[in-house]
């Protein structure tokens, strides 16, 4: 598992998480966005930027290392000062590097020991925080991710109740998104079912939750479909009110799979829909 771009997703959707990671209040991702830079005649992107959107913030530099890159801080500082020097800014800056574990840290730092001294850098190393700091539902997210296969697997399982505990429908329906992702992606060797019956996501959706979100959808998915199958007839309101439901579904973060296995329609069906929606 390349968990690189899993925390990329998790700092854009949810920027709290970093925050709390460098030990600053969760209310200053308020006065951010995580942003990607192109820096112009160079063959540099930045794709981990916490550019402030209020005067006052620095900018933050992120890094996310899960494998042994020798010139990883040659790239990280190059691309800071470059930036600086395209961009001008007035802010401060920091870089973060957040290392799965130390050993993927370059060995010759002498370049940039004055930097990696200073308050300017920081320097995160996940396996080595203490168990304290994985207090609050998205460090927990992060705690999976960095947890042994077995661990995982009850981690997991906590997860998936816990989200079905939080009152707010959009922020449960954000992290549900996020942590089917995060599990598919821990368990690339697995299928889809073997997932499903390893983390009760047969149970799950049996659950409030996935009650809500399926009654939600259907009666919109009914009610539109329904009018205009008065014209139409019976038959066609039906298929409408399926297509309805899958709309609502897929833009809920439902798997094509799980979607079919609602409405009940051949998966490739559900699957031009779903094409067919984000063509729109």
């Amino acid at each position: 598992m390349k968990n690189d771009p899993i925390f990329y997703r998790i700092f854009k959707e949810f920027p709290r998480t970093f925050f709390e990671l460098i030990g600053e209040p969760v209310e200053e991702a308020n006065h951010y966005r995580f942003d990607s830079c192109e820096l112009k005649q160079t063959a540099f992107r930045i794709d981990r930027l916490f550019l402030p959107v209020d005067e006052g913030y620095p900018l933050y530099f992120v890094e996310v290392q899960f494998r042994y890159e020798a010139n990883l801080y040659a790239g990280l500082f190059a691309e800071v000062f470059i930036y600086l020097n395209q961009n001008d800014p007035t802010q401060d800056w920091r870089g973060v590097v957040i290392y799965g574990s130390r050993r993927y840290e370059p060995r010759q730092v002498l370049p940039y020991e004055d930097l990696l001294r200073s308050d300017r850098v920081r320097r995160i190393y996940l396996d080595e925080l203490p168990q304290e700091c994985f207090s609050s539902l998205n460090l927990r997210l992060v705690e999976f991710i960095i947890s042994g296969e077995d661990a995982a697997v009850q981690k997991g399982r906590q997860l998936v109740e816990e989200v079905d505990r939080i009152e707010d429908e959009d922020e449960r329906l954000e992290i549900l998104g996020l942590l089917e992702t995060l599990i598919a992606y821990k368990f690339d060797n697995l299928t889809q079912e073997e997932i499903r019956q390893m983390f009760s996501l047969d149970e799950f959706k049996k659950s409030r939750l996935y009650q809500d979100i399926y009654r939600e959808a259907q009666e919109k998915g009914l009610e539109r479909g329904l009018e205009r199958g008065l014209e139409r007839g019976l038959e066609r309101g039906r298929e409408e009110a399926k297509l309805q439901t899958i709309d609502a579904l897929f833009r809920r973060g439902f798997s094509v799979e799980d979607i079919a296995d609602i409405v009940q329609l051949d998966v490739e069906r559900v699957r031009q829909r779903v094409q067919s929606v984000g063509e729109g």
